[in-house]
């Protein structure tokens, strides 16, 4: 059926409790489903290359069958029970498909950011007490080998590493090339390693123990870090399929093509694109390691539209800028729907979009604490452009006051809680204490809805609006500022792509705010130019921007999102060393790194300046400081 408003919303649910639906109790239940209707089918599809010629890997439904069982055979071979984890991180590829479908028949899947620093990846690996391992054995252009060997070194945890050798893809003088120019491992630890592919393959195609009997912890997924240091998120096969639930029952049929050059290390990737294929039998494309920062994926997305037959893409906001550069190359017929998340989808780039591919735009929001999906742009229905839409079936928003923890009138900013079967009521996160204060309670349940930590409104019509993010609020002597004001006034710029604000330090107020700027491609304006357009914008006072500052480009997340916590260390940086400089002290920050506890921590460097001396200039704010070693 289609998916237009609250009538079908309402429908839907009025057929049964989400409770007594009869559905698959785990993944490998509901693969094992699917495969069954569709075995011959097409499932998912990966190619090294970006080129609409390339050659590419696809699996079937029953042979992604078979490889799952096989690899969640490895893993139990390896000592993975229930409640155990098998880490990942690759770069997409088939393997990690197989790892994030096996590891959680098998156990425990915990996918890991590869562009996290090897100290970060190795502390999650603690954290989880990961036993296992995937990655890739080293390979030209990319060091996942080298960080993934510093990481276990620094986790004694971790029993067995995993490689997947990319070699396997490779044609022509290619393949012959790479063992001879292939880096070395510089880094060595005491875990026992592997071969992926063939190791897998020795194991029976019929699974060697039973599946899990009822609903248990499947996932831990770690949050993308763009407001702190990442944090683990448990997710239960419930939620999980649930998200597969609402991709067959909302979007797709087997007969659909889903392209998807997102990391499989990320909820919308794994527990949305390829959830929605699990559950209805679509098929998935992932086109290069790297998804959209492949080499050559934006010039030939167009054409792997073509060659797929594509009829849904996934994106986000900052690919969709980029595509737009490009000229529509291809015939591009099949595409009917995108399906953008991650961040705020400026308004002018939504039309461009919808005119040159001439395909429908819906926005949607969810996070890794949610298990991802909780709200659309109703694909058959009213789509108001800037918002994430009505929630889903079997989800409920609430729009709670941060002041009085009670609930908001309609149009009334707060934060925005949400309940759905993806919430692990009480239990979000692996670490007890950041559970605490993250829930409010609801009608049967103390700690059934979620805290997100966005500030948002619901409209008079049911439509959920995002505001802005209620802990990166800068704090200006006790006076809250929004920063998405200042990031609304500054993206109104025609030469503005993308805005970042946020807090910076100040000795008198505490945080003044300060942004941060990258232009439109081939775009000239001058930094007072963009601070005098921001002040004819903002039209409170104390959330006039102290500081602007026009980067080349600004610092992302994989799947598009600003990354606030370099613009703060970059923010750091510059205010500590201008108040050293101003009273006559040789010190400087060498490094500003997140301390788990104490938040960011600026390290001061010195050759002849005393504590005492550089105490005395940075008591004055409030950001941790240490002297560097």
């Amino acid at each position: 059926m289609g998916y237009a408003g609250f009538a079908d919303r309402n429908a839907i649910e009025q057929e049964s409790a989400w409770a007594d639906r009869d559905m698959p109790v785990t993944t490998y239940a509901q693969l094992s489903a699917t495969a069954a209707k569709f075995p011959d089918r097409p499932a998912v599809t990966f190619q090294l290359f970006s080129g609409p010629k390339d050659p590419a890997e696809t699996f079937t439904w029953s042979q992604l069958k078979d490889r799952t069982t096989q690899t969640a055979n490895l893993f139990r071979s390896l000592g993975i029970k229930e409640g155990d984890v098998v880490a990942y991180m690759l770069p997409n590829c088939s393997e990690a498909v197989l790892t994030y479908l096996g590891g959680q028949v098998a156990g425990i899947v915990n996918p890991l950011n590869p562009l996290l620093e090897a100290e970060q990846i190795a502390a999650i690996l603690r954290e989880t007490n990961a036993k296992v391992l995937v990655t890739l054995r080293s390979f030209p252009k990319t060091d996942v080998a080298q960080k993934a060997a510093a990481a276990v070194a620094l986790a004694p945890n971790v029993k067995h590493v995993v490689e997947v050798d990319l070699h396997r893809y490779l044609t022509g003088a290619r393949k012959l090339i790479v063992p001879l120019i292939r880096p070395k491992n510089p880094v060595e630890h005491k875990a026992k390693v592997i071969p992926f592919d063939k190791s897998v393959s020795q194991q029976s195609t019929e699974l060697q123990f039973m599946d899990s009997p009822t609903d248990r912890v499947a996932a831990y997924f770690h949050t993308g870090g763009t407001t702190g240091m990442p944090k683990v998120a448990q997710h239960r096969y419930s939620g999980i399929i649930y998200n597969a639930w609402l991709g067959a029952r909302l979007l797709f049929t087997e007969k659909d093509v889903q392209i998807c050059p997102l990391p499989m290390f990320h909820v919308f990737a794994a527990i949305v694109s390829l959830g929605a294929s699990l559950g209805s039998g679509a098929h998935v494309v992932f086109p290069t390691p790297q998804g959209y920062r492949g080499d050559g994926v934006f010039d030939n997305f167009w054409k792997l539209v073509e060659r797929y037959k594509v009829t849904f893409m996934i994106t986000v906001p900052t690919a969709m800028s980029a595509l737009m550069q490009r000229k529509v190359d291809a015939d591009i017929s099949s595409l009917k729907l995108a399906f953008c998340g991650s961040a705020p989808l400026p308004l002018e780039l939504y039309r461009r979009f919808e005119e040159a591919a001439g395909i429908t735009i819906c926005e949607g929001y969810g996070l890794t604490e949610a298990t991802c999906l909780v709200s659309i742009n109703p694909p058959a229905g009213e789509k108001k452009v800037g918002s994430i839409g009505i929630p889903f079936p079997h989800t409920k928003i609430k729009i709670m006051s941060v002041e009085t923890h009670e609930e908001c009138a309609i149009d009334e900013i707060g934060e925005i809680c949400v309940s759905n079967p993806g919430v692990f009521s009480g239990h979000t996160y692996t670490e007890a204490d950041k559970n605490k204060n993250l829930f409010y309670a609801g009608e049967t349940d103390q700690n059934e809805y979620l805290r997100t930590g966005d500030l948002g409104r619901v409209d008079s019509d049911g439509y959920v609006w995002i505001t802005g993010r209620a802990k990166d609020l800068i704090i200006r002597g006790g006076h809250n500022i929004d920063p998405a004001e200042i990031e609304e006034a500054l993206a109104g710029h025609d030469a503005v792509a993308f805005c970042g604000a946020i807090g910076q330090p100040d000795s008198h107020a505490g945080e003044i705010p300060c942004a941060y700027v990258e232009l439109v491609a081939g775009a000239s304006v001058t930094e007072a130019e963009l601070l005098d357009y921001a002040k004819s914008k903002i039209h409170e006072r104390a959330a006039y921007p102290k500081h602007l500052e026009i980067l080349d480009e600004l610092p992302k997340t994989a799947v598009g999102k600003i990354f606030k916590p370099d613009l703060r260390k970059r923010a750091i940086t510059r205010v500590f060393d201008a108040a050293l400089s101003d009273k006559g002290i040789a010190a400087h920050v060498e490094s500003v790194t997140e301390d788990k506890k104490l938040g960011l921590v600026a390290h001061i460097a010195t050759k002849s300046a005393s504590k005492d001396d550089i105490a005395a200039v940075l008591s004055e704010y409030t950001v941790a400081w240490d002297m560097a070693e």
